[in-house]
């Protein structure tokens, strides 16, 4: 009985070592991958009295059937984004 104890006792220990690994493991890559919501380093040089930023906002787009099947209508969300006025020359 003791022994099967001490079984229990070292699968829950390992059980619990693995999902807190990966519980740090995602932890870490999440607050190493950049963040891109709102950044628009890409446009520092634009004339900003020239840009808007357009919301974002819901469309419905037609998925054509695979494999036999039936197309349908899909909503695709388009997030907002940074819109500048051409200059006119």
């Amino acid at each position: 009985m003791i022994d099967g104890f001490k079984r229990a006792l070292a699968l829950g220990a390992a059980t619990v070592a693995l999902a807190g690994g990966t519980v740090l493991s995602s932890v870490g890559i999440a607050s190493a991958a950049p963040s891109h919501h709102g950044d628009h380093t890409a446009t520092r040089h634009l004339d900003r009295s020239r840009c808007h930023m357009v919301h974002g906002y819901w469309i419905r787009a037609w998925r054509d059937g695979r494999r036999g099947r039936h197309g349908h209508w899909v909503r695709v969300w388009h997030r907002e984004r940074l819109v500048c006025r051409h200059h006119r020359r």
